[in-house]
Protein backbone atom coordinates (compact mmCIF):
# COMPACT_ATOMS: atom_id res chain seq x y z
CA UNK A 1 0.00 0.00 0.00
CA UNK A 2 2.88 2.38 0.82
CA UNK A 3 4.48 1.78 -2.57
CA UNK A 4 1.17 2.42 -4.37
CA UNK A 5 0.71 5.69 -2.45
CA UNK A 6 4.25 6.76 -3.29
CA UNK A 7 3.79 5.99 -6.99
CA UNK A 8 0.44 7.83 -7.07
CA UNK A 9 2.04 10.90 -5.47
CA UNK A 10 4.94 10.71 -7.92
CA UNK A 11 2.56 10.49 -10.90
CA UNK A 12 0.58 13.49 -9.62
CA UNK A 13 3.70 15.64 -9.41
CA UNK A 14 4.77 14.58 -12.89
CA UNK A 15 1.37 15.70 -14.20
CA UNK A 16 1.68 19.05 -12.44
CA UNK A 17 5.18 19.49 -13.80
CA UNK A 18 3.97 18.66 -17.31
CA UNK A 19 1.36 21.43 -17.29
CA UNK A 20 3.81 23.90 -15.80
CA UNK A 21 6.35 23.11 -18.47
CA UNK A 22 3.86 23.96 -21.22
CA UNK A 23 4.09 27.58 -20.14
CA UNK A 24 7.79 27.61 -19.51
CA UNK A 25 10.73 28.05 -21.86
CA UNK A 26 11.36 24.74 -23.58
CA UNK A 27 14.46 22.98 -22.30
CA UNK A 28 16.12 19.92 -23.84
CA UNK A 29 15.06 16.73 -22.07
CA UNK A 30 18.56 15.30 -22.37
CA UNK A 31 21.57 17.02 -20.90
CA UNK A 32 24.52 16.13 -23.08
CA UNK A 33 27.86 15.99 -21.31
CA UNK A 34 30.47 17.51 -23.64
CA UNK A 35 33.88 15.89 -23.67
CA UNK A 36 35.58 19.06 -22.49
CA UNK A 37 33.45 19.02 -19.34
CA UNK A 38 35.11 15.81 -18.13
CA UNK A 39 37.98 17.83 -16.69
CA UNK A 40 35.80 20.67 -15.43
CA UNK A 41 35.15 20.96 -11.68
CA UNK A 42 31.94 19.32 -10.51
CA UNK A 43 28.97 21.46 -9.61
CA UNK A 44 28.29 21.71 -5.89
CA UNK A 45 25.14 19.61 -5.38
CA UNK A 46 22.13 20.96 -3.55
CA UNK A 47 21.62 19.61 -0.04
CA UNK A 48 18.07 18.42 0.63
CA UNK A 49 17.09 16.83 3.93
CA UNK A 50 20.77 16.11 4.53
CA UNK A 51 21.28 14.40 1.14
CA UNK A 52 23.15 15.62 -1.95
CA UNK A 53 21.02 16.20 -5.06
CA UNK A 54 23.09 17.38 -8.07
CA UNK A 55 21.06 19.58 -10.41
CA UNK A 56 22.48 18.11 -13.63
CA UNK A 57 20.98 14.64 -13.07
CA UNK A 58 17.52 13.11 -13.46
CA UNK A 59 16.20 10.80 -10.77
CA UNK A 60 13.98 7.75 -10.54
CA UNK A 61 11.82 7.56 -7.38
CA UNK A 62 13.60 4.27 -6.59
CA UNK A 63 16.69 6.41 -5.83
CA UNK A 64 18.73 5.86 -8.95
CA UNK A 65 19.93 8.60 -11.30
CA UNK A 66 20.55 9.06 -15.03
CA UNK A 67 22.85 11.40 -16.95
CA UNK A 68 22.78 11.72 -20.73
CA UNK A 69 26.26 11.60 -22.25
CA UNK A 70 25.03 11.59 -25.86
CA UNK A 71 21.59 11.41 -27.52
CA UNK A 72 21.44 7.67 -26.80
CA UNK A 73 24.13 6.93 -24.19
CA UNK A 74 23.10 7.28 -20.54
CA UNK A 75 25.20 6.84 -17.40
CA UNK A 76 23.37 5.43 -14.36
CA UNK A 77 24.05 5.21 -10.63
CA UNK A 78 22.49 5.22 -7.16
CA UNK A 79 21.73 8.50 -5.40
CA UNK A 80 23.11 9.80 -2.11
CA UNK A 81 19.98 8.77 -0.20
CA UNK A 82 20.41 5.18 -1.41
CA UNK A 83 24.10 5.06 -0.44
CA UNK A 84 23.45 6.30 3.08
CA UNK A 85 20.52 3.95 3.58
CA UNK A 86 22.69 1.05 2.33
CA UNK A 87 25.58 2.03 4.60
CA UNK A 88 27.77 -0.97 3.89
CA UNK A 89 27.98 -3.27 0.90
CA UNK A 90 29.72 -6.59 0.29
CA UNK A 91 29.27 -6.71 -3.48
CA UNK A 92 27.11 -5.72 -6.43
CA UNK A 93 25.56 -8.06 -8.95
CA UNK A 94 25.56 -6.00 -12.14
CA UNK A 95 23.79 -6.83 -15.43
CA UNK A 96 25.72 -8.27 -18.34
CA UNK A 97 26.84 -6.11 -21.24
CA UNK A 98 24.21 -6.26 -23.95
CA UNK A 99 21.44 -7.12 -21.48
CA UNK A 100 18.20 -5.20 -22.00
CA UNK A 101 16.94 -3.42 -18.88
CA UNK A 102 13.60 -1.69 -18.48
CA UNK A 103 12.79 1.53 -16.70
CA UNK A 104 11.49 0.86 -13.19
CA UNK A 105 12.56 -2.79 -13.23
CA UNK A 106 15.56 -4.60 -11.75
CA UNK A 107 18.95 -3.28 -12.83
CA UNK A 108 21.36 -4.65 -10.22
CA UNK A 109 21.47 -6.22 -6.76
CA UNK A 110 23.15 -4.96 -3.60
CA UNK A 111 24.48 -7.62 -1.23
CA UNK A 112 24.83 -6.49 2.38
CA UNK A 113 25.19 -8.48 5.63
CA UNK A 114 23.67 -11.59 4.11
CA UNK A 115 20.76 -9.63 2.59
CA UNK A 116 20.13 -8.82 -1.05
CA UNK A 117 18.05 -5.93 -2.39
CA UNK A 118 17.47 -4.89 -6.00
CA UNK A 119 17.91 -1.42 -7.45
CA UNK A 120 15.65 -0.44 -10.33
CA UNK A 121 16.79 1.16 -13.57
CA UNK A 122 15.95 4.80 -14.30
CA UNK A 123 16.29 4.19 -18.04
CA UNK A 124 15.37 1.59 -20.67
CA UNK A 125 17.90 0.17 -23.08
CA UNK A 126 20.83 -2.17 -23.62
CA UNK A 127 23.69 -2.22 -21.10
CA UNK A 128 26.70 -0.74 -22.86
CA UNK A 129 29.23 -1.01 -20.05
CA UNK A 130 29.50 -1.82 -16.36
CA UNK A 131 31.74 -0.17 -13.80
CA UNK A 132 34.46 -2.75 -13.20
CA UNK A 133 35.88 -0.56 -10.43
CA UNK A 134 32.95 -1.25 -8.10
CA UNK A 135 33.23 -4.99 -8.65
CA UNK A 136 36.73 -4.71 -7.17
CA UNK A 137 35.82 -2.12 -4.53
CA UNK A 138 32.04 -2.03 -3.91
CA UNK A 139 32.39 0.77 -1.35
CA UNK A 140 33.33 3.14 -4.19
CA UNK A 141 29.66 3.31 -5.17
CA UNK A 142 28.86 4.54 -1.66
CA UNK A 143 31.78 6.96 -1.35
CA UNK A 144 31.37 8.62 -4.75
CA UNK A 145 27.90 7.76 -6.12
CA UNK A 146 27.79 10.69 -8.57
CA UNK A 147 31.33 10.24 -9.84
CA UNK A 148 33.59 7.19 -9.99
CA UNK A 149 30.96 5.05 -8.24
CA UNK A 150 28.55 4.96 -11.19
CA UNK A 151 26.97 1.56 -11.93
CA UNK A 152 26.35 1.09 -15.68
CA UNK A 153 26.04 2.90 -18.97
CA UNK A 154 23.05 2.19 -21.21
CA UNK A 155 22.39 2.56 -24.93
CA UNK A 156 18.85 3.94 -24.83
CA UNK A 157 17.28 4.28 -28.30
CA UNK A 158 14.30 6.18 -26.87
CA UNK A 159 16.08 8.07 -24.13
CA UNK A 160 13.86 11.15 -24.46
CA UNK A 161 10.79 9.19 -23.45
CA UNK A 162 12.58 7.64 -20.48
CA UNK A 163 13.85 11.03 -19.29
CA UNK A 164 10.35 12.48 -19.36
CA UNK A 165 9.41 9.96 -16.68
CA UNK A 166 12.21 11.05 -14.33
CA UNK A 167 12.46 13.77 -11.72
CA UNK A 168 14.59 16.86 -12.08
CA UNK A 169 14.94 20.27 -10.48
CA UNK A 170 12.28 21.14 -7.89
CA UNK A 171 10.56 17.75 -8.24
CA UNK A 172 13.80 15.89 -7.48
CA UNK A 173 14.39 18.07 -4.44
CA UNK A 174 10.80 17.54 -3.27
CA UNK A 175 11.13 13.77 -3.68
CA UNK A 176 14.37 13.66 -1.68
CA UNK A 177 12.83 15.80 1.06
CA UNK A 178 9.79 13.51 1.14
CA UNK A 179 12.01 10.43 1.36
CA UNK A 180 14.04 11.98 4.19
CA UNK A 181 10.86 12.87 6.09
CA UNK A 182 9.42 9.40 5.56
CA UNK A 183 12.63 7.80 6.82
CA UNK A 184 12.58 10.11 9.83
CA UNK A 185 9.05 9.01 10.67
CA UNK A 186 10.17 5.38 10.46
CA UNK A 187 13.21 6.04 12.66
CA UNK A 188 12.24 8.56 15.37
CA UNK A 189 14.96 7.46 17.81
CA UNK A 190 17.62 7.68 15.13
CA UNK A 191 16.57 11.18 14.27
CA UNK A 192 16.82 12.18 17.92
CA UNK A 193 20.41 10.97 17.89
CA UNK A 194 21.14 13.16 14.88
CA UNK A 195 21.61 10.46 12.27
CA UNK A 196 20.00 12.80 9.76
CA UNK A 197 20.59 16.52 9.56
CA UNK A 198 17.76 18.90 10.33
CA UNK A 199 19.64 22.18 9.90
CA UNK A 200 20.97 21.94 6.37
CA UNK A 201 23.88 19.68 7.27
CA UNK A 202 24.78 16.34 5.70
CA UNK A 203 23.22 13.09 6.90
CA UNK A 204 25.64 10.63 8.44
CA UNK A 205 27.21 8.23 5.97
CA UNK A 206 25.80 5.08 7.53
CA UNK A 207 22.18 5.77 8.43
CA UNK A 208 21.62 2.02 8.21
CA UNK A 209 23.80 1.44 11.28
CA UNK A 210 20.92 2.85 13.33
CA UNK A 211 18.37 0.44 11.84
CA UNK A 212 17.86 -2.99 13.44
CA UNK A 213 19.05 -5.75 11.09
CA UNK A 214 15.61 -7.35 10.81
CA UNK A 215 14.09 -4.03 9.73
CA UNK A 216 16.68 -2.96 7.18
CA UNK A 217 15.68 -5.19 4.26
CA UNK A 218 11.94 -4.32 4.17
CA UNK A 219 12.84 -0.65 4.61
CA UNK A 220 15.35 -0.76 1.74
CA UNK A 221 12.84 -2.54 -0.51
CA UNK A 222 10.24 0.10 0.30
CA UNK A 223 12.49 3.03 -0.62
CA UNK A 224 14.14 1.33 -3.59
CA UNK A 225 10.73 0.23 -4.98
CA UNK A 226 12.00 -3.31 -5.42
Amino acid sequence: MTVLLVLFTFASFLLIDHFRSRHAVVQPALQVAAAKQETAPRLQPALVGGFKVPENLRYHPGHTWALSESPSLVRVGMDDFATKLTGTVERFTLPQRGQWIRQGQKMCTIHRDGCAVDMVSPIEGSVSDINEAITKDPTLALRDPYGDGWLVTVQAPDAKTSFRNLLGGALARWWTEESASRLQRRMPMTMALGAMAQDGGVAVDNVSAQIPDQEWLPLAKEFFLS
